[in-house]
Parts: C-alpha cells; sequence; structure tokens
C-alpha cells in the first residue's frame, strides 16, 4: 500500500469505467501511479492516478508486467531527496522534513512520505505547492499505546504545516488524529470499504460483538 509504481505505458491502464482524458494526459506527462487500497483484480493491481488538480484522482488496475519501477515511502525517507530539491526553498514540506525525520527517527518505527511530496520525491514532477500537507505513513503491525499517539499528535501540530499521519496496521489504515482521541471506535480504511472497529489492530465492530 501507497507505493509508487512507474509504469511502461499509458495503455496498460485498465478500469471498468470510462478512463477520462485527462488520465492519459497527466500519465503521459508523469508515468507514475499509486498502490491504493482496494482488492486485486484478475490478478492486476489496484492503482491511482492523480491529474493536475485536487479533484482528479482515478482508481484504476495495471498488470505487474507494466511496472518499471517500485519507489516505497520508505525509500524516500532514506534517500532524502528533498534536500537536493530545485524546489526546495518553495515548498515547505521539504524544509522542515530534516527536522520531521529526525524526530520519527527516536521511535522503532518504519515509516514513509505518501501524498503530493512523496510523489513529487520520486518522480521528480512538481505536485507539491508551497503550503502543501505533508502526508506520511507508519507502518504499525503492533498496537501503538495511547500515550505514545498523543505525544506524537502534539508534535506534529507544532509544526508549520499541516501533517497527515496514517497508521497503517494488519488490517487497514486509520487516521492518528482520530486514534487518539481514545473515542471508543474509529474509522478503519480497509481494502473492502471503510470499518468502525474497536481497535484498529481489530476488525471486531461493537455490532459483530453484539451478535447482530
Amino acid at each position: 500500500m501507497h507505493d509508487l509504481l512507474k509504469i511502461s505505458h499509458t495503455a496498460c491502464i485498465v478500469s471498468n469505467e470510462e478512463i477520462p482524458k485527462w488520465v492519459q494526459e497527466a500519465l503521459l506527462r508523469a508515468p507514475w501511479v499509486v498502490v491504493r487500497r482496494a482488492p486485486p483484480q484478475n490478478g492486476m493491481i489496484p492503482v491511482g492516478v492523480r491529474g493536475e488538480n485536487r479533484n482528479q484522482r482515478f482508481g484504476a488496475y495495471i498488470p505487474s508486467s507494466a511496472i518499471v519501477m517500485k519507489v516505497t515511502p520508505e525509500q524516500l525517507v532514506s534517500l532524502a531527496g528533498w534536500r537536493t530539491s530545485v524546489r526546495f526553498t518553495a515548498i515547505r514540506a521539504f524544509q522542515i522534513l530534516d527536522i520531521v525525520s529526525f524526530y520519527y527517527s527516536r521511535y522503532d518505527w518504519s515509516w514513509g512520505i505518501t501524498g503530493s511530496v512523496g510523489f513529487e520525491l520520486a518522480s521528480s514532477i512538481p505536485t507539491a505547492h508551497p503550503n502543501s500537507d505533508l502526508d506520511i505513513v507508519i507502518r504499525m503491525p503492533q498496537p501503538l499505546d495511547k500515550e505514545t499517539a498523543g505525544v506524537l499528535l502534539g508534535w506534529n501540530t507544532r509544526l508549520p504545516i499541516r501533517i497527515d499521519v496514517q497508521l497503517e496496521t494488519p488490517f487497514g489504515a486509520v487516521a492518528l488524529a482520530e486514534y487518539a482521541r481514545n473515542e471508543d471506535q474509529v474509522l478503519l480504511r480497509t481494502s473492502y470499504g471503510p470499518k468502525l472497529v474497536n481497535s484498529p489492530w481489530s476488525i471486531v465492530t461493537h455490532n459483530q460483538e453484539d451478535g447482530r
């Protein structure tokens, strides 16, 4: 999930819906797609295509044979491409990534950069804006204690731009901000749609516990 894939040609994109013209234009400009949260279809990989505008997002599928290169969110952190980006002075997220990376390194977590900032770092195509949010995914196979979640959320909110963190569990993803609120249920984004669950590390809901 969240991996960026460079594809060999635009014709490899498959969809059950009519493919908009902007999708082909976007892929000609930047032949990159992101692995999205959806069930595989006929052995093909579910991916998302992003256009120039924020509302231009399209879900599709590609065969694995069309993949030229894969870049993970974690690799974007280890490569630290923001330091040498020609747009470093223009993108505030690039300017704070060293601070974020230093702070996150104190935890034994596998984490990486996603969203428009991650897309630009992987593809070298200008997609981030000066005040773009910094989207982060943390691989969290084991439950995160609420105290640590609160500390991390508090630190993130002190930064000069918005940090949107997703905790990726074995069953799906949950927003750090929602999880840290310590409510009875949280919204877990799974490959088969969103579910309200008692814990992001379990797919048991209140209704299931009550036998309904």
